[in-house]
């Protein structure tokens, strides 16, 4: 890990405070912004889209996932407090694009029991490859309360049209403590994925959704 937490949570601290946001009456989510230099992203090994587990989510980050089973994963999925859909829910959407595009914007990631899979993919695929959304595959009557645990805490980073990142980490209520190990974990994904790694960040910044950037200060990135 190329930036210590110390440094980020300073940098939290500034982003939060009145001198950078305007008065609300909302709480504001926090994003964090990487630019990276000297990434060539019209190559398609340089583009990429992953999943990061956040170590620290309250309430209102927690991500919606649906849970696609033949019936095996119903009570599982029930008493884990996730929507289930069946077969019977899925055919009926062949045909309706209107009903399948809106079913893959209603939830942030889905799971599906493998043997689905073709289904999901003839059904859903052009709704959700797109948005990075197919599901996460599983055998009929397998544990997936780890699966459904990590999708509602982890979001989706991606690298595909600019040279920056931007990803939401937190509400502004979160103490900056949990806000700064919450960007540690994603610059360390996004390092990991950088054939630089952290030669290839710019710099690191965070905001909140109307407040101003506040960057890393020089020196103490790369």
């Amino acid at each position: 890990m190329s930036l210590s937490v110390d440094s980020l949570k300073t940098v939290a601290q500034t982003a939060l405070s009145e001198k950078n946001n305007t008065r609300r009456n909302f709480i504001q989510s926090v994003q964090i912004l990487i630019k990276l230099r000297e990434v060539d992203i019209s190559k398609p090994e340089n583009r990429f889209s992953l999943l990061v587990e956040l170590p620290n989510v309250n309430e209102k980050m927690r991500k919606s996932v649906c849970v696609l089973t033949e019936g095996s994963l119903l009570t599982q999925a029930r008493s884990l407090g996730v929507d289930v859909l069946s077969r019977a829910d899925l055919e009926p959407l062949a045909g309706n694009k209107k009903m399948a595009r809106r079913l893959a914007r209603k939830y942030d990631f889905f799971i599906s029991e493998a043997p689905l899979m073709p289904l999901v993919g003839r059904i859903m695929g052009q709704f959700l490859a797109p948005r990075d959304k197919m599901p996460t595959p599983v055998p009929p009557n397998s544990d997936i309360s780890s699966n459904v645990l990590r999708l509602t805490r982890s979001v989706q980073v991606r690298l595909k049209v600019q040279k920056a990142i931007s990803v939401v980490i937190g509400k502004e209520d979160m103490p900056v403590e949990q806000l700064a190990e919450n960007a540690s974990r994603v610059i360390s994904a996004v390092e990991e994925k950088l054939t630089g790694g952290k030669r290839n960040i710019d710099y690191v910044a965070l905001k909140t959704a109307i407040g101003r950037k506040v960057k890393l200060e020089e020196g103490k990135h790369g």
